[in-house]
């Protein structure tokens, strides 16, 4: 310690040099008045940041830890002020919330004595940011989700959410008081990545889910609500066959039933009408392969692939089959669950919310901001997507409605989407269960309600958890029942109240 303040003094320097930046309290306390006894060491008590919720939330607040030398040579005033935020809204809203540094300027003489004061400009301190968040919700999301991989949104349709969790999570505490390399690297080298933030940098296909934007495009171009296929689980192409999922087929399907009971056969044919330039067009304009613009640092943009892609990316045509995996949620199109939740708030309400944590910057409060990005035919045709989801929610035979539970009439889409390739001309497939857990597919289940009023969606995805509604349903309609519990959902929505 000695030999790191000498490097830095000088005859002409007799200020004080840091040389260790934070010791915990336990750990100074056995050495303190050894140190006060030399005059050129001096403690200094300096505050930190504590998160009080520890790993609630911990992947959207983020944590606020030492400015580093690249972060210094980018912006050199955090020389001065020490420590910055890394991620989450800590990192996004740094500069707002560090406030500004002031500035004495003092003449010296050669013994670095005061001789006056030149100048002085007061500090401005940080500032209020209040945030859209419910902790109580977040908490109890933590508790439902205990012991699975993914994340949940909880957003009201105009984009402000309430919750946002992504599992497993971390405790920031432990980047303000330093940990072991082997701790960092037990939680760096966990396969389930407790370090990302899934909900705007976990990338996954999205099943079908995908086939409440992709259906509003195909009945608003080449099909209409009344065109129909038979569904006989092969469909045959290109020296392939192309399943559905249902072993045996779903028979005559128009759009409706073919969203309520997941039908690819009808979106492999529905595609080939379309075409893939259609598709891309649609899912970039309703926000996909694009920042939702949610106010956290370094969002993913996922993928909408195109010929016009794969011929950039790849350098390499694009084949009729692709277009068919596209249009069920498969092949190279990657998206967030945040993409997922603001597209369900698209088909809710007619227009894309951009997602957001902030409340109040101070006490100016935060303005939703929408986009217009729907066609007159379009809106016109939206009805019918919203039936289609209510009636996966609320009818039988439907992907959804076993599995749900919920006080609150909703609408919704369920997803299992594959993370290996199956070979289509394999009839006799293994279950979920009977996969090796990484190699089982992602459950996807995303919803609005109260359906006839759309306020909420409520979005769940459990990696690996096999189907959308097995996995997902029973959180969906506990975090519904919670809405209501804590009056963010009008007590006048619950169906249970109604039938006494």
């Amino acid at each position: 310690m000695v030999q790191n303040y000498k490097k830095k003094d000088s005859f002409y320097n007799h200020d004080y040099i840091e040389i260790v930046h934070f010791i915990p309290y336990k750990e100074i306390i056995p050495v303190y008045s050894k140190i006060n006894l030399h005059e050129n060491l001096k403690i200094v008590p300096s505050p930190k940041r504590f998160y009080p919720y520890g790993k609630i939330a911990s992947h959207l607040i983020g944590y606020v830890s030492r400015a580093n030398r690249k972060d210094i040579q980018k912006e050199p005033i955090l020389g001065l002020i020490g420590s910055m935020g890394k991620t989450g809204i800590e990192k996004y809203y740094n500069s707002y919330l560090q406030g500004k540094v002031g500035e004495r300027k003092i003449k010296v003489n050669a013994s670095n004595e005061k001789i006056e004061e030149l100048s002085y400009t007061a500090s401005v301190e940080n500032k209020k940011l209040t945030l859209t968040i419910d902790m109580e919700l977040q908490q109890y999301i933590a508790k439902i989700f205990r012991g699975k991989v993914g994340t949940v949104i909880v957003m009201n349709v105009d984009g402000s959410i309430l919750a946002a969790s992504s599992f497993p999570n971390y405790d920031p505490n432990i980047f303000v008081n330093g940990m072991s390399y082997k701790m960092y690297n037990e939680l760096a080298s966990n396969p389930d990545h407790p370090f990302t933030n899934k909900f705007i940098h976990g990338l996954y296909p999205p099943g079908s889910v995908i086939k409440i934007g992709m259906g509003l495009i195909f009945i608003s171009t080449e099909i209409d609500e009344k065109w129909t296929v038979y569904c006989k689980s092969n469909f045959p192409l290109g020296g392939r066959v192309f399943r559905c999922w249902k072993k045996y087929g779903h028979g005559k399907t128009d759009i409706v039933k073919a969203i309520r009971e997941s039908c690819d056969d009808f979106f492999y044919k529905a595609s080939l009408k379309v075409g893939n330039k259609k598709m891309s067009d649609g899912l970039l304009r309703y926000g996909l392969g694009a920042k939702t613009g949610v106010d956290l640092p370094n969002e993913f943009i996922g993928v909408v692939p195109s010929r016009e892609w794969k011929r950039r990316k790849y350098n390499r045509p694009w084949n009729v089959g692709e277009t068919l995996n596209t249009s069920i949620g498969q092949g190279d199109l990657l998206v967030t669950p945040l993409q997922i939740a603001q597209l369900t708030a698209l088909i809710a309400t007619g227009k894309l919310p951009t997602p957001h944590f902030a409340k109040l910057i101070g006490d100016k409060p935060y303005k939703p901001h929408y986009k217009d990005v729907l066609n007159d035919i379009e809106k016109k045709k939206l009805p019918i997507i919203q039936e289609a989801m209510y009636e996966t929610c609320n009818k039988y035979p439907s992907t959804g409605k076993h599995f749900l539970s919920s006080n609150v009439i909703i609408a919704g889409k369920t997803g299992t989407a594959q993370v290996i390739g199956i070979k289509q001309n394999i009839k006799k497939r293994k279950h979920e269960h009977e996969l090796d857990y990484y190699n089982r597919s992602h459950a996807w289940f995303t919803t609005y309600g109260p359906y006839k009023n759309p306020k909420y969606v409520v979005l769940a995805m459990v990696e690996h958890g096999g189907h959308g509604g097995h996995a997902a349903g029973k959180i969906i309609s506990k975090i519904y029942n919670k809405l209501l519990e804590l009056g963010y959902i009008d007590q006048k929505y619950n169906i249970k109240r109604k039938k006494r």
